[in-house]
This record gives C-alpha cells, sequence and structure tokens, in this order.
C-alpha cells in the first residue's frame, strides 16, 4: 500500500543532499521555520506529533491547548467580534479599511448602506490559518496568518471529518449546530428534528453553479436533510448557514435577512476579508495573499501565553510626489526589534520590556550601522511587501539578493506600501503546513463575547513550500491529544495563577517527556532531580510529597504522585560511574594549565577577535590598539597547538588537525565591516578548525565544540541607550576562550585514549567561528549545512583535502561560558539538550560525569594539598592566579528546550537542534543582567577557577562517555527496539 496521510510527508528522506541544498541564513537575517516530524539530519519520527497507525492524524499536546490556543483564541475572537459589530453598526472597525469592502461581495453597498439587523448575534465561523513558527527565543508557537487561503467555508466543513472519507458521527454535528443555536439564540434544540423543527437550513450551492474561486465541499452526509436550494421556499426557514457571498444570495434570501426574518450563519460581514479585491488579484503573484486582510485586524503579540501574531499593516515613506496615503490601513510605521541576546526572560513579553521602535522601512532593509546598532540585521527575508495598489514588490522567504535590492530600491523612491511580516510556516520535509482552524464566536442573549472551544476543529493542509498548489495539497487533520497525566498535570495546577503553577507543570512534563524520550525506561533518581527546577536543597522525594498539597484536589494530586514515582528508579543508585579521564583533570595541574591557557587566549595579543573585525568607521577606528583581526591569527595559535599535541603523542597521520573553511556570504552589502568586506574581497575567508581523533568505528563521531571569537562590548558601544560609540571585541576570558581552554586540554586526554583503543567512535574537537553578532551562528550554520547535505570535508596543513561525509555524528557538546559561578544560586551548571531523543540520551551521559565528579571530589578533598583548602575565591586582581580550593560538588540542571531557563536558544545549539543533529549545551547558571558579559568586565577578574575547571572536566568525562559507548549500548539506553 503506498503511504498515506503523514507518511507522504516523511517520505523521502534524506531530503537534502547534495551541495547547497540545505542553505541555512544568519537567523538575525532570516528566521527559518520550524522542521517538525523528521528533521533534516534526524533518523527517527515524531512519535509525539505523529501516530504510526493513525496516517491521517496531526497530534497537538494538551500544552499547546493550554498554554497557546485556548487563550490565543480567546483573544483572538474577542476582538474580532468587537470589529464584527463596529462594521455592522456601520462605525469605524480598525483592521478593516474602506479600501477592502470596494467591489467586495460579500459586503455589498446594500448592506453598507443599511448595516447589520438589529437582532444580529455576530455569529462568526471564521477559518483562520494557523501554523507553527519559531522566534528568536527559540520557542516554537502557534502563529495567526490570517484567514484561510482555501476559503471561508472549506476548513469549517472539514472539521465534521477525521480522514478523507471518514465522518463524524451525525449526533456530533447536529449537538454542535444545537449548542450554538442555543447560546446565541436561546433556542431549546433536541437532536436532527429539532433543528428541523427550529427551521435551520444550509445553502450552499454546488460549485457548477457558485462564482467563488474556493471550494466548500464535500459536506457530511448529516447535512442534506438540511439542504435549501435556490429554488425552495423560506417559509419556516430562521436559521441559514451560508458561506456564499451576500450578493450572490438569491434576493429573497437578502430581503429576509435584512428584514430581520432569517438570521445568517456566519454574519456575513466577517466573510469580508474573503471578498477584499486587491488581495485578491495580488494571490496571482502571491498565493497566500488572502490571508493578510484579517491579519490586518490585530496587533502584533509576541508574548509566550497565547497564539502568536505578526506586525502587518501599511507604511508610508514620504517623498515629493507621492502617492496620497488614500483609504486604506492600518498604518504602522515602526516596529520593535527583538533579538536573541536582549537581556529578558523567555517567559517575559519582550515587547512590553523593551520600548525602543525603529522605521519598519529601516528595519527591513538598512544594513547602515547605526540603524542595526548592536544586534539588529535588516529583516526582508522575513517579510512581504507591495505596493499601493497590491502589485507584489517582495516574497522574502524565497527572494533573491536581487530582488531584496530591486525592493529597497523601490521603498527608497517614497510610497505607501503593505507589508506582513512573514515567518515561514512549519515544515514537514519539502512541504509547508497550516491548520486552517475555524473560530466559532458570537455575542450571547446577555450581550457577551462567547468563544465556542468545542466546535468544529477545521484540517490541515501542506504543500510543497517550492511550488504551493493550493487547489490539491495534501489533508491530515487535528488531533487534540488526551494523555492522562500530563492533562492531570495542567487541571491540578491550574487553580494556582503564580509561578507555581507554571513551575509545576512544567517540572511534570520534563519528567514525563524525559521518561517517554528515553524509552519508557525508569529514570535514574538523581537525573530526574536534575530536571526540576527547584531550590538545591529539595529532595526529588520531598517535591513529590508536595504535589497533593499543591494540587488543587489532593487525591488527585497523590495520583500524579505515584505516577511520576513509577517513571523512577526505585532506589538511589548510590554506585560511582566509572570515570574515565578524571585521573588527568581532578588535579592542581589540571587547574593550573586551565587558568593560564584562558588567561593568555584574553590577555594576550589576540585583541580583535570579532569576526566583522576591524569596523571602519571613525569612532572604532580611533579607539582600536591595532587595526588588523586577530581572529586569523587566533586561529593559526590553536592548529600549532593541536599539531604540537599530536606530534608529542606520536599520532601524526593518526590524529588530523585542519580547517573548515568558507566565505562569509549575506543578502545585504556591510561595508563597515571589515572582517565581511575581506570575505568579498577575498583577503580574508572564515573557518572552522577541527581535530578530528580515531575511534574503533570511523563511520561515527561525538563532537566537542566551542566558538573562538568573541563579542562586542556593550558598555563601550553604549548598548541598550543607543549611543553608537565604538565596537570593539571583549577579552573572552569566559565568553568564550574558557570553553576554548577546554577543548585545548582535553584533546591529549582524548588522543590517550584513543591510543589506548578506548574510543568506540571518534572525536572531533571544533573550534566554531562567528557565534557572537553580528556573524550569528556563522561556524555552527556552516557546518551543519554540510552534516545535512553530506558534503563535509576538512583541509590539512599541506593544503590536501579530506572528505568526512561519510561519518554520521551522533552528538555535540557545545560549550559556551563555562566558568563563571553565579554569585545568585551558586556551584549550579546548566545543561541543555536539544529536541530529540539523542539529545536527552547524551544529557544522561553528562549527568553520570557529573555524578561521578561529585562523588569523588569527596575523597579527592581529602587529599593533602586540598585537605586544608576552603570553597574557591575569585583572583583579587584578575592577574593572579586564586590559590588551590577544595574541588565543588556542582548542580547540573537538565534543562529540555520546554525549560524557560534553556539557553539554547543563545548560542551556536539551536542551530545544532534545528538541524537534527543531538546537542547538549554546557554553559554555566547564566545570568543575563551581571558584569562580565559582553563587556569590558569579561577578563580573568570574573573567573572562578575551583568551578570553571570542575565544568570543563565534567564536559570533558562526558565527551569521553558518549564516545566510549558501543552503539548497541548507546541503543538500549535510548530505547530503541
Amino acid at each position: 500500500m503506498p503511504d498515506q496521510g503523514w507518511k507522504k510527508l516523511v517520505a523521502g528522506h534524506p531530503w537534502f543532499t547534495g551541495e547547497g541544498h540545505y542553505p541555512i541564513p544568519a537567523y538575525s537575517e532570516f528566521m527559518p521555520p520550524p522542521r517538525l516530524g523528521q528533521k533534516a539530519y534526524g533518523r527517527r519520527v515524531d512519535r509525539q506529533l505523529f501516530d504510526e497507525a493513525d496516517p491521517w492524524g496531526w497530534q497537538i499536546t494538551e500544552y499547546e491547548q493550554a498554554w497557546q490556543l485556548a487563550p490565543g483564541l480567546q483573544h483572538l475572537g474577542e476582538h474580532l467580534l468587537k470589529a464584527m459589530r463596529h462594521l455592522g453598526r456601520r462605525e469605524s472597525a480598525h483592521g478593516i479599511a474602506r479600501n477592502k469592502l470596494v467591489g467586495n461581495p460579500y459586503w455589498p453597498a446594500l448592506l453598507d448602506e443599511s448595516g447589520a439587523p438589529e437582532q444580529e448575534r455576530y455569529v462568526v465561523l471564521m477559518p483562520l490559518a494557523l501554523s507553527r513558527t519559531q522566534d528568536d527565543k527559540g520557542r516554537i508557537r502557534w502563529t495567526l496568518f490570517g484567514g484561510s487561503e482555501q476559503g471561508p467555508a472549506r476548513a469549517f466543513w472539514r472539521g465534521f471529518f477525521v480522514a478523507p472519507r471518514k465522518e463524524l458521527p451525525e449526533t456530533w454535528g447536529v449537538q454542535f449546530f444545537g449548542r450554538l443555536l442555543a447560546g446565541a439564540y436561546g433556542e431549546g434544540i433536541d437532536g436532527s428534528a429539532g433543528l428541523a423543527h427550529a427551521g435551520f437550513r444550509i445553502f450552499t450551492p454546488p460549485d457548477s453553479e457558485t462564482a467563488d474561486r474556493w471550494r466548500e465541499g464535500p459536506l457530511p452526509r448529516w447535512t442534506e436533510p438540511f439542504l435549501l436550494s435556490s429554488r425552495q421556499s423560506l417559509r419556516g426557514v430562521r436559521y441559514l448557514v451560508s458561506f456564499q457571498p451576500f450578493a450572490r444570495l438569491p434576493s429573497k434570501i437578502q430581503r429576509a435577512y435584512l428584514s430581520g426574518e432569517l438570521h445568517l450563519l456566519p454574519f456575513p460581514g466577517s466573510l469580508v476579508f474573503w471578498g477584499a479585491q486587491q488581495y485578491l488579484s495580488l494571490a496571482d503573484e502571491l498565493p497566500l495573499a488572502v490571508q493578510i486582510p484579517l491579519l490586518h485586524l490585530f496587533q502584533r503579540h509576541e508574548a509566550p501565553i497565547g497564539i502568536r501574531v505578526p506586525q502587518s499593516g501599511w507604511m508610508h515613506e514620504p517623498r515629493p510626489g507621492t502617492p496620497d496615503i488614500g483609504p486604506r490601513g492600518p498604518f504602522r510605521n515602526t516596529f520593535q526589534r527583538t533579538h536573541r541576546w536582549a537581556k529578558v526572560h523567555r517567559h517575559e513579553d519582550e515587547l512590553a520590556v523593551t520600548a525602543r521602535e525603529d522605521k519598519v522601512a529601516h528595519v527591513l532593509f538598512s544594513p547602515a550601522a547605526d540603524d542595526i546598532g548592536l544586534y539588529g540585521k535588516p529583516m526582508a527575508r522575513n517579510a512581504q511587501v507591495w505596493t499601493h495598489d497590491h502589485q507584489l514588490l517582495l516574497d522574502g522567504p524565497s527572494a533573491s539578493r536581487e530582488e531584496i535590492a530591486a525592493a529597497a530600491e523601490s521603498l527608497a523612491e517614497g510610497g505607501v506600501f503593505g507589508y506582513r511580516f512573514q515567518y515561514p510556516a512549519m515544515r514537514v520535509g519539502r512541504h509547508e503546513v497550516y491548520w486552517h482552524r475555524p473560530l466559532v464566536a458570537y455575542f450571547s442573549s446577555d450581550d457577551e463575547p462567547t468563544i465556542v472551544t468545542d466546535g468544529p476543529l477545521g484540517y490541515l493542509t501542506a504543500y510543497r513550500a517550492d511550488r504551493p498548489r493550493l487547489e490539491r495539497p495534501l489533508e491530515l487533520w487535528p488531533r487534540l491529544v488526551d494523555r492522562e497525566p500530563h492533562r492531570a498535570a495542567l487541571e491540578l495546577f491550574a487553580h494556582n495563577h503564580d509561578r507555581h503553577y507554571r513551575v509545576t507543570t512544567i517540572n511534570v512534563r520534563k519528567l514525563l517527556e524525559a521518561w517517554e524520550l528515553l524509552g519508557e525506561r525508569p529514570l535514574e533518581r538523581s537525573f530526574a532531580r536534575g530536571l526540576l527546577t527547584l531550590p538545591k536543597e529539595e529532595s526529588l522525594d520531598l517535591w513529590l510529597d508536595s504535589l497533593a498539597a499543591l494540587a488543587s484536589n489532593a487525591e488527585a494530586g497523590a495520583t500524579l504522585a505515584d505516577t511520576l514515582r513509577g517513571c523512577l528508579e526505585a532506589k538511589e543508585n548510590s554506585a560511582v560511574p566509572q570515570a574515565l579521564t578524571y585521573r588527568q583533570t581532578a588535579r592542581r595541574s589540571f587547574e593550573t594549565a586551565y587558568w593560564r591557557t584562558i588567561s593568555a587566549l584574553a590577555t594576550g595579543e589576540y585583541l580583535n577577535k570579532d569576526n566583522a573585525d576591524c569596523v571602519l568607521d571613525h569612532k572604532t577606528q580611533t579607539h582600536l590598539k591595532h587595526h588588523h583581526r586577530d581572529l586569523d591569527r587566533l586561529g593559526d595559535y590553536l592548529l600549532t597547538y593541536y599539531r604540537g599535541v599530536i606530534g608529542r603523542k606520536g599520532l601524526a597521520g593518526k590524529v588530523l588537525a585542519g580547517e573548515l573553511p568558507f566565505r562569509w556570504r549575506t543578502d545585504f552589502d556591510f561595508n563597515w565591516m571589515g572582517g565581511w568586506l575581506g570575505n568579498q574581497q577575498e583577503t580574508l575567508y572564515e573557518r572552522n578548525l577541527i581535530v578530528v581523533i580515531p575511534g574503533r568505528d570511523r563511520r561515527r563521531a561525538v563532537i566537542m565544540a566551542d566558538h573562538y571569537d568573541t563579542a562586542y562590548m556593550e558598555d563601550v558601544y553604549g548598548y541598550p541607550e543607543g549611543k553608537h560609540g565604538p565596537r570593539l571585541s571583549a577579552a573572552g576570558a569566559d565568553d568564550n576562550h574558557s570553553a576554548t581552554a577546554a577543548l585545548m586540554l582535553g584533546a591529549p586526554i582524548f588522543m590517550d585514549l584513543s591510543r589506548a583503543g578506548r574510543l568506540e567512535c571518534d572525536i572531533w574537537l571544533v573550534h566554531l567561528t562567528g557565534e557572537e553578532f553580528p556573524a550569528d551562528c556563522l561556524g555552527a550554520r556552516h557546518l551543519c549545512q554540510h552534516l545535512v547535505e553530506g558534503t563535509l570535508e576538512m583541509v590539512l596543513e599541506n593544503g590536501r583535502r579530506r572528505s568526512l561525509a561519510r561519518t554520521r555524528v551522533e552528538g555535540v557538546y557545545v560549550l559556551d561560558m563555562v566558568a563563571h559561578n553565579n554569585d545568585r544560586d551558586r556551584d549550579v551548571f546548566q545543561l541543555c539538550p536539544g529536541m530529540s531523543r539523542e539529545s536527552m540520551w547524551l544529557a544522561y551521559q553528562a549527568h553520570l560525569a557529573n555524578r561521578a565528579w561529585n562523588l569523588l571530589s569527596q575523597k579527592w578533598n581529602l587529599r593533602p594539598d586540598r585537605r586544608e583548602a576552603t570553597r574557591g575565591r575569585r583572583s583579587p586582581d584578575g592577574q593572579t592566579m586564586p590559590e588551590t580550593a577544595l574541588h565543588p560538588a556542582l548542580h547540573g540542571e537538565v534543562r529540555p528546550a520546554i525549560d524557560p531557563r534553556s539557553t539554547l536558544y543563545n548560542t551556536d545549539g539551536q542551530i545544532f537542534s534545528d538541524s537534527g543533529v543531538p546537542v547538549v549545551l554546557f554553559m554555566e547558571n547564566y545570568d543575563i543582567n551581571r558584569k562580565g558579559y559582553h563587556d569590558t568586565h569579561d577578563t580573568m577578574e570574573n573567573i572562578d577557577l575551583d568551578y570553571g575547571s570542575a565544568v570543563a572536566a565534567i564536559a570533558i568525562e562526558s565527551v569521553a562517555r558518549a564516545a566510549s559507548e558501543s552503539r548497541h549500548a548507546r541503543s538500549l539506553v535510548a530505547g530503541d527496539r
């Protein structure tokens, strides 16, 4: 049997092999679609999304429903109803400009002059086009794209089906309309006969008779007795369901509605968004333009709770002789930028925290240094723009460099332009997917806006992203998942609206999902504790016991606690995990080497370490100590270091050290960045650095990665005040030489393991370039692109190239900022796994390494050199090495992407996760408000030697553990059967 439903979407994996087939632009220049179902580099189909036994289903979790869809639909519905009432009363309705009503058959002159009848309840059966998009905080959110491009009716009627030819029971459809008429009109209806007696009918001409461009059918079979033809009398008909344009309804239906004898469902004015003639014309060039008129109705919404709403509207670029503004709107000439470096918590609404707004035209097209500031980039690739007469100017997601430049020139000439920010819809393979969700709402008999939550759910459509054919989509149907433990967590703590509700619910979710990801095998109790957001002193059992008291129903809370206990090992595992590397790292000699290595990188001759260096503006040039980029010389130094280690270990020809070179290319010209300009002029190039250490199975590899560039100093530049000072690179002691030093000191240890035959697979040490702005994960994007495309090759010292394409990367440990111990919450570091089963397995290996460190450190601290020591202190002057201290016991918190405290999004780790490469981020307990991050204080004064060397040692041990596990052992732990 050929593949059906979602199985067609995942067929053909891998989809993007071959040079140039999987480009990854900077997220600050183009926020890509979330790739769901199966990642580009992933091996598995996501069983949380797709059920093997249900080829037509698209599963929607309880959390999406509770935290995004339910509050989002409530907000949209209330706003929509108010706008409909304004329209019906012939009042100004924000977002429904007069030009949308010109020639609109859904709101013809007859209605425009008379308005809605007094008895109108403004019932809407509005098909919203929703999809999931990604934002710059790594959150994947249900997002409003506007009205359904499949038309005003089809989603509603497809909502009475569950598969192509499988309908919901007749009773479900009859009961829905019964509840609708009862709520909006006070009707008491019992069954199909009650509907008929109440005067309920449906008017939908056959396709051959309709002048509409959209299909409505097929309708469910139970509707047949209720169908009204244009020839039939309206005697006894009081409620008529019709999605036809009012102007094309039979005159007797029009008269009956205007006289108040007949209720039309939906309210005719709610369909005007599909009759805006200008956007129907624009759809000839931009197939999904029909979505836009409804999107205009709503303000931008970026808060984590609810449905995301991108900004859309019109902008006016005044120039002499440009067209008048005219009867259009809404005008939204400014835009609040957001970015991943913002000092904003992921659970906050960034728009409420930051106030700066820039002109939309500048946000979209200006590469000027002052317009970009410290963290901005032109966002034209995430926008669609059209002219005042609705001619397409730019389709950003698919635009070429030349098309973007042409659009920028058009705006520079002035005029009125329409736009919407367009963050691409979720993708499965080569298809983009939309959910056409009917929004059912009305004003009740007591005049309260009412949003119906148990109405038809519509359906989903999947189009080939490169050539969408709206008339022949692949169709799927939503399945609202109702898993008892997850639903119980949401319900039991919903009464508590403070922080405990969210934290407790997320804690439950993290435990359950980790258990599911790791094959539904009992979780080690210490690992489960590492997943919880709790005070360090609170135990796992104490938290489980507290659930009954925290829950709205104590008995149900206790039952949930018992369910969670069933996911755990019965007893705490007291055995010390075997340590592979601590003999070399749990020593003062390692700490000394770690301090000196960071200091040499941060305070030595390498000053200009941002990829954009040297910036060519006068302020920067005046403050530079020298006028060349040191990133290149730093890379040479690192390669020389590794080649020296290889020689001393006698592994020449077996361990390889080289580079992964490439050019920095962008859609815009940044001629004020010396590094970028050197790439265009081919006087510079970018490169990741790589050391390949062989294991037994050369077809597999585990990567330990950092980034070796540094950021611009915010306090020197004047961020966030926008003072536009010089762009000078930070010393980077913590960000990120603390990680670079860990790789350098790990190299000889891994080589020893290789010589001893202890590595089951290769270890790659990869120094990534360009993580910081403005390069924006440049090296990680290059590496992931070539992993997915199967084209990765390294360049050796003699210029020879060595292909790495046949080696499968089974895991990446990214280290970013690992040596500053948070003053507010000490001795904590974070392990942030990507969104995959393999990533969680990597996090578990890191947890075992952490547990072994903590257990063994008790013995190490009894050695003569530690016995009289105290806990570590920072260097008093940033130059003197701190004295020997006790080895600290560290709490490695496992923070998956659903954890608001995870900072995976703020690192190269996000690129690996999005591409499907298993990844875990090692990072300190990041404090967004501390001194020493992207500023002049990122120096040795903020390095905690005892803490940083311990985190580095745990990271080295984690990599060794992951690389020493056999494929069979990995499969068992990861839950493969």
